[in-house]
């Protein structure tokens, strides 16, 4: 160890010492072509006794100009990555070194001529810098030529701000970026016309697809990061339909932290297309019921279940417990938690919520004060046709824990549950809605707040029909919708997630929340901007097929039923439905039989299901 840090030090002291000998080399060379070219290049024209005072002075100037450049820092930087910060130390310390030889030719006197001191700086500035600076041109060169022997890809940034402009530095400097920027898109028209950094912003966002086809563009980057969630949907519009890529920087958080680089580009994805602005959340308030206190979580490795455990880390928890039957699922976040909060107490369990020893044991080891009920079969299909075992895990599952909660004391118990629950098609929505009964049902015989969070498709979760898309567009087709005009609610992981916290914030027991998801979605249009947003063109490179509705799935979701209303919240976007009023004595009752019907393997039990769950429909066989 020790002689490797001898042998680093070797080598940055070597570094140093070519520096100034060359350094002192330029000073001499530039002190004498300034008297050379002032005798208009003649050595005998020089008058003897400027000739004198140039010898007597190289020696002060030498010294001088060597201190100036520690001074200003000249061999601390990297100059293989010198930016104008760079360049206008070198500028400054030069042309005080020419100001001191002046100042000190008058003092001794040692009189030069006036144009001496000038030339003799445009000299040095010049040499100093093509030794300083050469070698990034000459490597900058190397790198267009080695990139011209690739696939080069021809590059339109939307936007001719900041983080445009740190773009095309990057792109400029670094060796491994394969990419040319042709042009620029800005709709402010005091910045159309112009240039940035020799590279044409070609007008507004009405000239996208023709510049598109004028400069041959391969990829869009859109370089906007303060820019809105309807902007950008109005940009991703146009960007889609020129047939080119479409990437983005993720955040305004980057150009605050002067963190805007290539690396940092990401795919344009499909929820940047639903044109609204994210679900916001009181911090506050979550931090004041989550901070502090015991959390578990079930189904904490799935797609819901991981976030919320993210965020409650992040607000910190006197304890979190994540519970999961999946030990995959539940390591990865493990893993995930414990390099990202390393302070956190935090506890991974295998259990399933169908046991309910087990279940109850874990209770009344850890006494969580808040539980998340995530655990559940949520495929619509699987469970059409599994549908016992939708009932066991779904709805016992659910019951079980319920009621481990209420033994040991839990102050807050918070179920996920769907917009399939209302007026259900399926198996799987309607153990969804048996789980709310459930809750509401708790809720009036215990001192612990039973609430359900009901919200629509979340996207990127696992199953969902994005990453389908992704992956069959990645095998170059089809992409499969089962039909054209079929239509979902769709929200973000996080989003969701918040909608759950905050409703464990507002929870006083008994209520569903519901989230206002605004517009439903096309899913065919989904599928077929998700096609344009990678570069395919729909029905060419991409087909569509359509495979015709699944067992239970219907062309569209509700998210209320319509015995329910709804009551406002602090928070705009999250209301509070209605309870449906039951018989909770009658449909204990109805719970058993259902539960001997699921254990029996009974194989009518969607008729157990329809003489509780009323608004379930199903197809008769």
């Amino acid at each position: 160890m020790q002689s490797q840090r001898k042998g680093k030090s070797n080598i940055v002291f070597d570094r140093l010492f070519v520096m100034v000998f060359f350094d002192i080399l330029f000073i001499v060379i530039a002190s004498f072509m300034a008297i050379y070219i002032r005798f208009e290049f003649s050595f005998n024209s020089i008058t003897p006794v400027f000739l004198e005072h140039y010898i007597r002075l190289l020696p002060i100037t030498i010294v001088t100009t060597i201190l100036l450049f520690f001074l200003f820092k000249l061999y601390s930087s990297v100059w293989e990555y010198a930016s104008t910060n760079e360049l206008v130390k070198l500028i400054c310390a030069t042309l005080c070194s020419a100001g001191i030889q002046l100042i000190v030719s008058y003092a001794l006197p040692l009189y030069m001529p006036r144009s001496y001191h000038v030339l003799y700086w445009f000299m040095l500035f010049g040499l100093t810098g093509i030794y300083r600076f050469g070698g990034r041109i000459l490597k900058n060169f190397h790198s267009a030529g080695a990139a011209d022997k690739r696939t080069m890809k021809n590059v339109m940034l939307i936007g001719a701000g900041e983080a445009a402009n740190a773009i095309i530095r990057e792109v400029e400097i670094s060796r491994y970026v394969n990419m040319k920027i042709v042009c620029m898109i800005d709709d402010d028209p005091s910045r159309q016309g112009k240039y940035m950094r020799g590279i044409p912003i070609v007008g507004g966002r009405d000239k996208i697809i023709d510049a598109a086809q004028q400069y041959r563009v391969d990829e869009i980057i859109f370089a906007i990061p303060s820019a809105s969630a309807q902007t950008k949907k109005e940009f991703f519009e146009i960007c889609k339909e020129s047939g080119c890529k479409i990437v983005t920087l993720p955040g305004m958080y980057q150009l605050i932290n002067e963190d805007v680089s290539i690396a940092k580009l990401k795919d344009v994805e499909i929820e940047d297309l639903l044109g609204r602005e994210p679900i916001r959340i009181n911090v506050d308030e979550i931090l004041g019921y989550v901070s502090g206190k015991v959390v578990l979580v079930t189904g904490g490795g799935g797609s819901i279940g991981s976030e919320l455990c993210r965020q409650i880390a992040a607000h910190n928890p006197k304890q979190l417990i994540i519970v999961d039957i999946y030990e995959n699922n539940a390591y990865d976040i493990q893993q995930e938690l414990i390099r990202n909060y390393p302070e956190l107490d935090l506890k991974t369990l295998i259990a399933s919520v169908r046991n309910t020893a087990r279940i109850e044991s874990i209770m009344e080891t850890y006494r969580p004060d808040i539980v998340y009920h995530a655990a559940a079969h949520k495929h619509v299909p699987l469970m059409e046709d599994s549908p016992r075992e939708a009932i066991k895990n779904n709805v016992f599952g659910t019951y079980k824990t319920a009621k481990a909660a209420d033994k040991y004391g839990v102050e807050k118990f918070v179920l996920i549950s769907t917009d399939k629950a209302v007026n259900p098609t399926n198996v799987m929505g309607a153990s969804k809605r048996l789980c709310e009964m459930v809750v509401q049902m708790m809720n009036e015989k215990s001192d612990t707040n039973f609430v359900a969070v009901r919200f629509g498709n979340v996207l990127g979760s696992n199953g969902s029909v994005i990453p389908l898309f992704k992956k069959q567009i990645e095998e170059g087709g089809p992409v499969t919708v089962t039909h054209p005009d079929i239509i979902r609610y769709f929200m973000t992981i996080s989003e969701a997630v918040s909608l759950v916290l905050q409703a464990g914030a507002y929870a006083k027991g008994g209520e569903i929340f519901v989230l206002d998801m605004g517009e439903p979605v096309k899913i065919l249009d989904l599928a077929e901007n998700l096609i344009k947003l990678s570069g395919h063109r729909v029905g060419e490179d991409i087909e569509i097929k359509f495979t015709g509705l699944r067992p239970g799935e219907k062309m569209y979701e509700e998210l209320l039923m319509n015995e329910e209303g709804l009551q406002k919240t602090a928070n705009q976007k999250i209301f509070i439905g209605k309870p449906i009023d039951f018989d909770r004595k009658l449909f204990e009752t109805q719970l058993e039989g259902l539960n001997a019907a699921a254990n029996d393997e009974t194989s009518d039990i969607r008729a157990v299901i329809q003489s509780i769950v009323p608004t379930y429909h199903y197809t008769k066989n």
